[in-house]
């Protein structure tokens, strides 16, 4: 019998490799500027066309390479960072492994031009899919540019389940933030398609954040900073007003490196667990300085999930200066009463400094509009337009929902709806019920042309980071087609001219960032999923709420719009509308 196990090529073992370190685009610009950031860079440019598929450039200032190095820099498992398996434990770089640069080159077609400083000529490296094309003297500035073209164009297979370029992008400027974040001290620009999405300046701490998220964040910052045996802690909480039910900005960083730490979120959201609505969560960006053989990094391929030796202790040393962050904020200062020297101030007595009011005499039978004559017909102003007739439901109605032709409703706590129908007692959720309305009303205006529009007298300002801009590009023609007036002002920046009629009251900024934050939970999401995730959110947020008074008029028209729904039962997120109270079950509460 013949021999059947055999060496992979390196070609195929590269790829293979690739699957784990290069996943989409967004891991590729992640490798690359992690790379610069080790070689001491102080201005990183990255360059993206069609969402990384066609190009990633990433450009830097940092100290270069060799010709011998920027060869061997490919070659699997060859690194600067670490010497041997003790170093693993020591880690002050973002790479160690030595696997980017073989797994991004087996996938794509790279070009490299590095020079090191003192050297007159540098090095222009040209590979294909792992394989060495050319290598030749290039005239070139000190530090390095890497060109990578054509992602995963040898493996058709990875290529075609690359989402759409949208989602792509937004992948990249959520791998892009997470970087940015922690180095403030180093100047960063980013464009796609030829438009410049960020371009920072090397600052603080304080004014990266701002500049990644907006300026009305840094109202909300409050400053953390703790600094014991186990670990030392920097950066900043929100203030209680600021949480949001989703998109707040939630990060984690040790030792320079982005973190997922559920143990330690539960920190933080216990600090806050009596000033903040349920559900609600505060931005915070949270920084951790610990002893590299207290961490271990090398427990998951995208070095995302990190262990510590002591996290019970790290634990409660971050409860406690988040409170401490609280307390200060919500200090309130002591009263001083001490009135010794301090000037007489004059009490007003009203028996002292009585003051004649003058008497003003009128005719009590005078009526300005006893000439009036009546309009006759009034009823007939209003028609339609503020109760347009809804086209019947093709869907039948059960016939134990049946009522009387005007039913009495009666509204219980002003949360629910009660009306008599041939089975019972019918019970109904007022705002499930307008929510469920108001969602079909959203998602049949989509893609039936612009809707009514409600003008604003002053356009608002809506400041959004650089991803959410991405996915809200994405949302605007279905929030046109709603009736949302929407104009980008550049910067992340757009303005509201107009909304949706029917909403008026509500806080165009606030509905627009929710909208925005909803649809972030959507990766890869189709148009129709975009249209009934944007469809829900309006919804949610123009619904009649609980508690709101209704009058029988107001609660029949309800009645009426709902079971001229498609699904009377249920919310489009599976919550139950309505229930019945059999007759029979209320004949034997008075047996």
């Amino acid at each position: 019998m013949s021999d059947i196990i055999q060496l992979l090529p390196d070609s195929v073992a590269n790829q293979i490799a690739a699957g784990e370190v290069i996943q989409r685009p967004a891991s590729v610009v992640k490798e690359l500027v992690e790379n610069a950031v080790d070689a001491g860079a102080k201005l990183i440019q990255v360059v993206i066309l069609d969402a990384g598929r066609t190009l990633i450039q990433v450009i830097d200032d940092g100290k270069g390479m060799s010709e011998t190095d920027a060869r061997l820099a490919f070659e699997r498992h060859a690194t600067s960072k670490i010497r041997k398996a003790d170093d693993l434990f020591n880690l002050h770089t973002m790479g160690f492994r030595g696997e980017a640069l073989p797994s991004v080159a087996a996938v794509s077609q790279v070009e490299l031009a590095t020079r090191l400083e003192g050297e007159d000529v540098g090095t222009r490296l040209v590979l294909q899919g792992s394989r060495i094309v050319s290598q030749e003297p290039a005239a070139c500035p000190v530090g390095c540019n890497f060109r990578v073209e054509n992602l995963f164009f040898n493996v058709p297979a990875r290529r075609k389940f690359l989402k759409t370029n949208a989602t792509e992008l937004s992948n990249i400027l959520t791998a892009f933030e997470r970087i940015v974040l922690v180095y403030p001290e180093i100047s960063f620009t980013l464009v796609s398609n030829g438009q410049e999405l960020m371009n920072l300046r090397a600052g603080s701490l304080r004014q990266r954040i701002v500049d990644v998220f907006g300026k009305k964040l840094s109202q909300d910052l409050l400053p953390v900073e703790v600094d014991t045996v186990l670990c030392r802690i920097t950066g900043f909480v929100g203030k209680p007003e600021s949480a949001k039910k989703k998109g707040a900005q939630n990060y984690f960083f040790v030792n320079g490196r982005y973190m997922r730490h559920t143990y330690f979120h539960k920190a933080v959201a216990n600090a806050f667990e009596r000033l903040v609505p349920q559900g609600m969560m505060v931005p915070y960006f949270i920084y951790f300085e610990v002893e590299p053989s207290d961490i271990d990094v090398n427990i998951h391929p995208t070095k995302t999930e990190i262990k510590f030796e002591n996290e019970q202790g790290i634990w409660q040393i971050l409860s406690a200066v988040v409170k401490d962050a609280i307390g200060r904020f919500c200090e309130v200062p002591a009263i001083d009463f001490d009135t010794e020297g301090r000037p007489e101030i004059p009490v007003f007595d009203p028996q002292q400094n009585a003051i004649e009011i003058p008497k003003v005499s009128y005719n009590p039978s005078y009526n300005p509009f006893k000439k009036s004559q009546p309009v006759p017909h009034w009823q007939q102003l209003y028609d339609d337009t503020l109760f347009p007739a809804e086209e019947p439901s093709s869907q039948p109605v059960p016939e134990q929902l049946l009522a009387e032709k005007s039913p009495a409703h009666y509204q219980y706590k002003g949360c629910y709806i009660m009306t008599a129908v041939r089975s019972g007692l019918m019970i109904i959720d007022q705002h499930r019920a307008d929510l469920r309305v108001r969602y079909e009303h959203y998602l049949h205006q989509m893609g039936q042309g612009r809707s009514n529009t409600q003008r604003l007298l002053f356009p608002e300002v809506v400041q959004l980071s650089a991803a959410e801009a991405v996915l809200l590009d994405q949302l605007m023609p279905g929030l046109t087609e709603v009736g949302f007036d929407l104009s980008s002002l550049g910067g992340s920046s757009y303005a509201v001219s107009g909304m949706p009629a029917g909403l008026e009251g509500l806080d165009p900024v606030s509905l627009i960032k929710s909208v925005v934050s909803d649809a972030t939970e959507l990766e890869g999401a189709t148009t129709q999923q975009l249209h009934e995730a944007l469809a829900l959110s309006l919804a949610r947020q123009a619904a009649i709420p609980q508690g709101q008074v209704l009058g029988n008029e107001e609660m029949e028209y309800l009645v009426n719009q709902l079971f001229a729904c498609s699904n009377v039962n249920y919310t489009p997120d599976g919550k139950s509308i309505l229930s019945i109270y059999p007759q029979e079950d209320i004949e034997k509460l008075f047996q």
